[in-house]
């Protein structure tokens, strides 16, 4: 891979990182407990929680990703994690 590519790739691992955040809100929105209805206000609380521990594992595998291919888009070969 070139280190152009990498790079792009790199910054690209941390965009999705913004919209995992983004769709993250959506869910939770539209999930919340109102007062013409929505779902009981349990089942958001765990609604929220299920795909916010998705979310943090999903962030954490792009940041290490995203590391990565910064670093090979620096140059550097590739390097233990």
């Amino acid at each position: 891979m070139t280190p152009k590519i990498a790079r792009l790739a790199g910054l690209g691992a941390y965009a999705v990182i913004v919209a995992m955040i983004a769709i993250y809100a959506l869910v939770s929105w539209v999930s919340r407990h109102t007062t013409t209805g929505g779902i009981r206000t349990e089942l958001s609380v765990v609604t929220w929680i299920s795909v916010g521990l998705v979310v943090i594992a999903l962030i954490a595998v792009h940041v290490a990703l995203g590391n990565q291919l910064l670093y090979l888009g620096k140059g550097g070969g590739a390097k233990e994690v």
